[in-house]
């Protein structure tokens, strides 16, 4: 069939990591390289380090609309803990909250991912989380994730498809299967021209081949294997069980494809996002859309009040979206995972600001899609 003789053009990620290093200390043409190497005709200026203003002019609204619904936000029991393993990605996708790409050196130390790995076993969280950059580049992503499962923590890989297909990574299909690795994959669109958009040329084709290869080991049927959802542009989603419906029966009609969710996530304004907002005069316009559909039904189910997000320092945040604006938990200095035991979580006031307002909006956003 059509969607099984798909032409891949392939460079190694450490070919394309090498040609990239040298714009690594350019922010200019650092944003350039993006534009040019997707082919994003409106790509946005990428500065990999800066953190964009926390409150909507000096204004916290975020912890003020709390306020007037009579609304608390305050961490419970640790469910999740998910770990950013750092920033290199073989992709520079122009949403991305993380300003990941394949220059980016910022991963996690081995003796980080001893101490993570030490914590996992004492304290046997439910589920463990692993993010990126894409987490699998990490040369410690298979020694975290045997760590996980063998203290029966249910293990996520958050994985951006692509990376399947980048030579050099033969084993992950076949690892990911054996250690029964719960997959969350971005897939933007079921269209190609979206997919285009949003994270370069040839990634819908990369991606639907590496869901086929997924499919193949079970995954979609005996395996859990979930998709996740952004916009293209500065709107919120649609409903979530609408959305699932349109992408199980074009997959499954267009390339053989099953999965068995959809989650559909807010773009956060931060990061890249934030600087094509800006390009574009729609800063403003997109923070009043988030803050005029905020739905306090989606507060309680918001994932910074069972999750402990971990940077790839050890360092402590309420979520991944605070990390990128390093916002720290901390006890009178910043805290690392290691100074912390799960009952020293509870009850703690979550650190807010306006961005909070796209995890709030319309339907709720998290990590596992829809709130209300």
């Amino acid at each position: 069939t059509a969607h099984h003789s798909m032409p891949l053009r392939r460079k190694t990620f450490s070919q394309r990591t090498a040609q990239s290093a040298c714009h690594a200390g350019d922010h200019h043409q650092f944003s350039y390289c993006i534009a040019t190497r997707h082919n994003h005709a409106r790509m946005i200026m990428a500065f990999p380090f800066r953190v964009q203003p926390l409150y909507w002019r000096g204004v916290n609204r975020f912890e003020t609309k709390l306020a007037g619904h009579n609304c608390t936000l305050q961490r419970g029991a640790l469910i999740t803990l998910q770990l950013n393993v750092g920033r290199k990605c073989n992709q520079a996708c122009r949403h991305c909250h993380v300003d990941a790409a394949p220059w980016r050196t910022e991963m996690l130390t081995a003796d980080t991912a001893a101490r993570l790995q030490n914590w996992i076993t004492t304290h046997k969280p439910t589920v463990v989380d692993i993010t990126g950059g894409a987490p699998e580049i990490s040369e410690h992503f298979q020694a975290l994730v045997k760590t996980s499962r063998a203290t029966g923590s249910r293990v996520i890989d958050r994985c951006n498809l692509t990376i399947l297909e980048e030579e050099g990574f033969e084993w992950l299909p076949t690892f990911l299967t054996e250690n029964e690795v719960e997959v969350i994959a971005s897939l933007p669109c079921y269209q190609p021209e979206n997919v285009s958009r949003q994270r370069g040329n040839g990634v819908f084709e990369k991606s639907i081949t590496a869901l086929q290869t997924l499919n193949a080991l079970g995954y979609g049927t005996t395996l859990p294997l979930h998709l996740v959802y952004n916009p293209v542009g500065p709107t919120l989603p649609s409903s979530q069980a609408e959305l699932q419906a349109e992408y199980k029966e074009a997959l499954q009609r267009d390339f053989g494809i099953v999965f068995n969710k959809l989650f559909t996530v807010t773009n956060q304004p931060i990061a890249r996002f934030a600087e094509d907002l800006r390009l574009h005069g729609k800063w403003d316009e997109y923070l009043e859309l988030l803050a005029n559909h905020f739905n306090p039904a989606a507060v309680n189910g918001l994932m910074c009040r069972d999750t402990l997000s971990v940077g790839y320092g050890g360092e402590l945040y309420d979520c991944d979206f605070n990390q990128m604006l390093d916002l720290r938990i901390a006890n009178g200095k910043p805290l690392y995972l290691w100074d912390i035991t799960p009952a020293d979580l509870s009850d703690r006031s979550i650190l807010t600001g306006d961005h909070c307002f796209a995890c709030t909006a319309g339907n709720g956003s998290s990590c596992t899609g829809a709130l209300a």
